[in-house]
């Protein structure tokens, strides 16, 4: 059951007298107040209650998570009951997190400890608190051996691998409470759901209820995520109190544009205007932390403003932090924000959580964040103290990313959240923790599937699924031994029995464990063995052979790759089909396109009733943006109507109207689907619709793809005649009953499912990354996921593949809401609106048509091929 706590109007006193005297005089000295998320949680977690905190970073929640565990190890040590045992067990996804915990509780310890001696209260035994992670010396897991924490701190990864331990497993016998930090970031991957089966086997070793502390800033659905924490007995969820504060703190969040006019301004000049718009803004600031969406994006900014402002903008007073920087820089640059030392960051992602980064006054996010949840998360690491207002800056350089922005901002001041997405019955993790489980101990069939269904991720999970699992390790597909794929537990189904197989069993499970993938750097080379550079595993999993892009200044065409190359040939003067930085591209959230969408729908409403002036008014007050951006967004829309109405088109894009228009260029037919849900859905719709398409008219069907919606690109010759596509032939080839069918099929060859199945191999231990402290090198690990991939393509219902294929439609792309549009499409609640084949792409379809442009080495023509588009569009009006 799950509870929302209401705000009380009890006294700070009456909350502190639930303290040892002595913690509550150190309550009263060091802090004025107590917060709302002290004053909502401390109570509960002092009733031993289950408890979620959600509040923005610098509003205490981690005191209150830690002020009543404190506190009783406080009175235990008083009445010198305090053992050698783990009391409390802290689990960040973040090892830098892990070491601002350990420092920022070693202050409360010493200074606690200091007034009970002046108050004369002796404590008898000393409270530990350490660290276990991945960088821990073996000498100092040693020491924890015979001294063991009292408060451990660690990791996902790192709890795991102690549920295994000869002896170190003996010390968390008395394990208490259980806090969970960043839960946000754990509930929505496979780390999230490897972590919630350790928590249930921990609590079923220690055997009694253990009381679990939830924390986290920007989580929606909130119930969703108490759910993760607490997970369920019985089939049913367990008791939970959700405190909610994740509104306390004000904000200013302001979308600015560099250049008055997006489209006709140069990309030169645009960007000049924006490195002095970032400067500025710096100037007026003590710290800055800018935000871009990719790790080049972060490095590229950095080289202009030192190019721009040599003398602003040295070394020892800027830094770039993000994950493809060393550990020892990322170390140093936190270190020197802490201390103030910086007075600008640029990162990507690596600086969203909530590590202690000291005193930033104001954050500069560039482009869009693609979600709400984001924004106030990246927002809210400026203004450090909780009643210091949060200062964010968005930077647009594109009209579709200044609309989504600006809908954006408007969300995040309307107290909205997009939800996250939580996988669930993942096969491979679970067959990880089954061989974990194996090593514990001799389980019972029935025992263990009841176990993994109390994890909240797991709790629909098939017996037959669950089943097709333990045969898996158990070696029962015999022919795969020549693959050196090898059982790894016994299995006797007629004692409804299970355990481990072999003495490598738990060295194999201590040297693979964790959810994480490796990447591989995939080299380029022409057909003649030239060599181009390097590009991501990811990008590649994109490409299929015909795809252009750019790499080192070059324009190539994608032939094939065969192991870790990638061949290529030469094509000059043709349009890339990819930007090389697509990889890391975020995807824009389903929900908060769905608003955009609505907007759309209000402003062509408005652009027919009103006139021009009342509409930048309303603009202005409705979004709260300046005039230069509501007149972009204006002129945006405008040219949108003229050009729509010009085409005899009835019913304008929105959320109820997915507009496809057809043009031909090149000899190629685009047809473009204005379907405004987000890349994780149109990556899905695209793939499905391509497959369907190229299956009718025998013929390659190329696909571009943004947010926005997608193309399919259609060569219009073949051997004997010209085929032109009729686009209301199109719509009709997917619906909401053959698209999954359509998507199998479609990804089944890719490079995206030998990837995404070597992932799921690692993680299910069928494709080892280390044996008998051998490291397997990435090489032939990828060579040994194709063999076994074409070997088992025909085995029905085999755990590792059903996982692939489930990891990508649901958590990778977003087949759910693909079929609930195509469900609405179905019920008449969604409209096609298909134009005649036209010589031009509407306005809306330029940034999708352009997409193919956005590679660094091309945005100058990437502005030049809009501008073009917008004056051939201006012309077409007129005429």
């Amino acid at each position: 059951m799950i509870h929302i706590v209401k705000e009380k109007k009890v006294s700070d006193e009456k909350i502190l007298n639930l303290f040892r005297p002595y913690v509550k005089k150190w309550f009263k000295l060091k802090f004025k107040n107590l917060t709302l998320p002290q004053k909502l949680a401390i109570p509960l977690i002092k009733e031993g209650k289950n408890v979620l905190v959600t509040a923005p970073t610098g509003s205490g929640k981690t005191l209150a998570a830690f002020a009543a565990i404190l506190d009783e190890l406080f009175y235990l040590s008083e009445n010198n009951k305090l053992e050698d045992y783990v009391y409390c067990i802290y689990v960040s996804p973040l090892r830098a997190l892990d070491n601002d915990i350990y420092r920022n509780l070693q202050i409360p310890l010493k200074e606690i400890s200091e007034i009970a001696k002046k108050l004369k209260y002796e404590l008898k035994n000393e409270i530990r608190i350490s660290v276990r992670t991945s960088d821990t010396k073996a000498s100092e897991k040693a020491k924890q051996l015979i001294k063991p924490p009292h408060i451990l701190i660690t990791t996902p990864e790192s709890l795991a691998l102690m549920l295994v331990s000869k002896k170190f497993k003996e010390k968390l016998k008395n394990v208490k409470w259980l806090v969970i930090d960043e839960i946000h970031e754990l509930a929505n991957s496979k780390r999230g759901i490897h972590l919630s089966l350790s928590v249930e086997r921990l609590e079923y070793f220690v055997g009694k209820r253990i009381q679990r502390i939830g924390l986290g800033a920007t989580l929606e659905p909130i119930e969703e995520a108490a759910k993760f924490l607490v997970g369920c007995e019985n089939g049913k969820e367990r008791e939970c109190y959700i405190v909610d504060a994740r509104f306390v703190k004000k904000t200013d969040i302001k979308v600015l544009i560099p250049s008055k006019d997006l489209i006709k301004d140069s990309a030169e000049s645009i960007n000049k205007k924006m490195y002095k718009l970032i400067d500025t803004l710096v100037q007026q600031s003590r710290t800055t932390l800018i935000f871009t969406n990719t790790r080049s994006g972060a490095e590229r900014v950095h080289y202009h403003l030192k190019q721009l402002f040599p003398s602003r903008y040295l070394d020892e007073l800027t830094g770039v932090h993000h994950s493809s920087v060393s550990r020892d820089i990322r170390f140093e640059i936190e270190e020197k924000l802490k201390k103030g030392e910086l007075k600008c960051v640029i990162s990507s992602t690596s600086l969203e959580l909530g590590i202690d980064i000291g005193y930033i006054d104001l954050v500069i996010q560039i482009g869009s964040p693609k979600s709400v949840s984001r924004l106030m998360q990246r927002i809210g690491r400026s203004g450090h103290a909780l009643h210091e207002i949060s200062r964010g800056r968005i930077i647009c350089l594109d009209r579709d990313d200044l609309v989504e922005c600006s809908i954006m901002v408007k969300k995040a001041k309307e107290y909205w959240l997009d939800k996250f997405h939580m996988p669930k019955n993942c096969l491979d993790v679970l067959a990880q923790h089954l061989l974990g489980m194996a090593i514990e101990k001799r389980w019972k069939i029935k025992e263990a599937y009841d176990l993994v269904r109390r994890a909240y991720p797991y709790k629909d999970l098939p017996y037959e699924e669950f089943l097709n699992v333990l045969y898996y390790l158990a070696g029962y597909y015999h022919t795969l031994q020549d693959l050196k794929v090898y059982g790894k537990i016994w299995l006797d189904m007629q004692k409804q029995e299970f355990g481990r197989r072999g003495k490598y069993a738990r060295v194999i499970y201590l040297l693979n464990i964790g959810t994480i993938p490796e990447e591989i750097k995939i080299k380029v080379r022409g057909l003649d063995g030239k060599f181009y550079g390097f590009i991501e595993e990811a990008f590649l999993e994109r490409l299929v052979p015909g795809d252009i892009f750019v790499i080192g200044g070059k324009t190539v065409e994608f032939v094939k790759a065969k192991e870790n190359v990638a061949y290529v040939k030469e094509v000059k003067g043709a349009k890339p089909t990819i930007p090389s930085w697509f990889s890391e591209q975020l995807p824009l959230n389903f929900d908060l396109a769905l608003e955009i969408g609505k907007f759309r729908g209000l402003m062509f409403e408005l652009i027919k009733k009103e006139k021009k002036k009342k509409i930048i008014e309303f603009l202005i007050k409705e979004l709260d943006v300046d005039e230069s951006v509501a007149k972009n967004i204006y002129d945006y829309f405008k040219i949108e109507y003229e050009y729509l109405k010009k085409l005899n088109c009835k019913n304008f894009p929105s959320d109820k109207v997915i507009l496809v228009e057809s043009f031909i260029e090149n000899d190629k037919q685009y047809i473009i689907f204005h379907t405004l849900y987000g890349r994780r859905v149109n990556d899905a719709l695209s793939r499905a619709f391509a497959y369907a398409l190229s299956k009718k008219i025998s013929k390659s069907v190329g696909i571009a793809i943004s947010d926005n919606g997608f193309a399919l690109i259609v060569p219009i010759y073949s051997i004997f005649r010209k085929i032109i596509v009729d686009p209301k032939d199109v719509v009709n080839l997917v619906n909401s009953k053959n698209l999954e069918e359509l998507l199998k099929k479609a990804i089944w060859n890719t490079e995206l499912m030998k990837r995404k199945f070597r992932h799921c191999a690692n993680r299910a231990l069928m494709i080892l990354r280390n044996y008998k402290g051998h490291e397997i090198s990435l090489r032939k690990q990828q060579i040994s996921a194709e063999r076994i991939l074409n070997f088992i393509k025909d085995i029905k219902d085999f755990p590792v593949l059903k996982e692939t294929v489930r990891e990508i439609i649901e958590d990778f792309m977003d087949i759910k809401n693909a079929k609930l549009i195509l469900e609405k499409i179905e019920k008449g609640e969604i409209k096609y609106e298909i134009l005649p084949i036209s010589k031009l792409p509407s306005p809306f379809a330029h940034n999708l048509i352009a997409i193919s442009e956005s590679d660094v080495v091309l945005m100058e023509d990437r502005r030049k091929l809009l501008l073009e588009l917008h004056k051939k569009i201006i012309s077409e009006i007129k005429a």
